[in-house]
């Protein structure tokens, strides 16, 4: 029993390879290869043939991804330091130029950014050079002199009025070069003006006290300020230390001379966080009056009292229908006197002339959609009279207020004519 059915069928395992070989094909050994080999060819052929369709489209793609990278990356990068005078500052405005000069020349620039590190490095360095360029202010009395008492001399790059009062050297602000002149001549007896020779005065600022070099003609301020004793420079042009100006007659040589007399440099530009400490600074009790602690109070006293006054409930509000009815004669007659309040003829014209297509046209039942010429030929048919003289009157357009109240008139007179017949 159990070898009957296996004698009955015994090749069912040996047909099923020969069934595979002759009705598939792509069974066999070594077919599937060749498929992915076809595949693959034609992938590649497919690729190219849809490159070189679409060249001009790839390449435009390529050429705007490859911009759109760089403009990303550019804006991305780092900008570098952008302040005026500062010495990792390679732009016009910046001094890295000056202060590589100065240490090609043997001087050693400390580029301070505080104001503790400013005297630190003084401290460090006895003698050193202090260049100071506070252009905003931030710097008060008290530590404008603790750094100039810890420095062996003192540049100080177009000072502010502050500044200098603050300082109290004899030395003060005297306006600004004059536009006419282009070129300064030192006019000093001081050795390094002297060797520098003429500079740009352009854009520069004068003052006076002290020995002056660098005047205009006819003016006693000049560019360049010294105390008697030396240990104060004031200069009144950043183009004489700047990337853009250096390059300008006599600037670089007055810069290093001016800047490199000792063999340390320190570089000092005051920020926002060398503003003046807490306790110098006022607060709002100091500034006010000695009468507002009394005034102050009694405000509050009467704002409350205002309050209590005008703030009083006078219970819910009820609401209560009224018996108001506004005639459309009298709306109608309100907006004409408006119109003519405001002279506005085209409007009144517009609307007039609607009004009466909108009413020709449901006393003619032409219908909602109709345009104003079928609303005319339906008018002409039903009137029997030419669409040509109807037309003309609805697309009049009057230009004085007298002629609108006739023309208003014969539009009426037209309505009238279409609903009694």
């Amino acid at each position: 029993m159990t070898q009957g059915p296996t004698t009955q069928n015994p090749s069912l395992d040996r047909l099923t390879p020969n069934l595979l070989t002759q009705s598939a094909p792509e069974a066999q050994p070594g077919f599937a290869p060749a498929l992915q080999s076809d595949s693959g060819s034609d992938s590649g052929s497919g690729t190219a043939s849809w490159l070189r369709r679409h060249r001009g489209g790839a390449a435009i793609g390529a050429v705007s991804a490859v911009g759109l990278a760089v403009f990303i990356s550019t804006q991305l990068a780092s900008k570098g330091d952008s302040l005026p005078l500062s010495v990792h500052n390679a732009g016009p405005a910046g001094a890295r130029a000056v202060s590589e000069i100065l240490g090609r020349h043997g001087v050693e620039v400390q580029d301070v950014e505080s104001f503790d590190s400013a005297t630190a490095a003084l401290a460090d360095r006895p003698g050193a050079t202090l260049l100071l360029y506070d252009r905003s202010g931030f710097l008060d009395q008290s530590r404008l002199e603790q750094l100039t008492a810890g420095a062996g001399r003192v540049v100080l790059v177009t000072p502010r009025l502050g500044t200098l009062k603050a300082l109290d050297t004899g030395i003060s602000q005297a306006g600004v070069v004059p536009d006419s002149t282009v070129l300064l001549a030192p006019g000093c007896d001081l050795s390094d003006p002297a060797a520098a020779g003429a500079v740009s005065g352009t854009g520069g600022f004068l003052y006076d006290g002290g020995t002056v070099c660098f005047s205009p003609p006819g003016s006693t301020a000049g560019l360049l300020a010294r105390t008697d004793d030396g240990g104060l420079t004031v200069l009144g042009s950043t183009a004489l230390l700047n990337n853009g100006g250096l390059a300008d007659p006599g600037h670089a040589a007055l810069a290093l001379r001016t800047l490199g007399s000792s063999g340390d440099l320190v570089w000092y530009l005051p920020g926002l966080g060398d503003a003046a400490a807490a306790e110098s600074t006022q607060t709002l009790d100091d500034l006010a009056p000695d009468w507002v602690a009394f005034l102050g109070p009694w405000l509050v006293f009467v704002a409350v009292l205002a309050v209590v006054w005008r703030g009083r409930r006078l219970g819910p509000l009820v609401f209560e229908p009224l018996p108001v009815v506004v005639k459309a004669v009298e709306t109608a007659e309100g907006r004409a006197r408006l119109y003519q309040d405001s002279h506005a003829l085209d409007r009144a014209r517009d609307n007039l002339r609607a009004g009466t297509l909108v009413r020709l046209a449901h006393a003619l039942r032409v219908g909602s959609e109709a345009t104003a010429d079928d609303v005319v030929q339906a008018a002409a048919r039903h009137l029997g009279r030419p669409a040509t003289g109807i037309s003309g009157l609805i697309q009049e357009s009057p230009s004085t207020a007298a002629r609108l109240v006739q023309w208003s008139q014969e539009l009426d007179k037209l309505e009238n004519e279409v609903r009694t017949r």
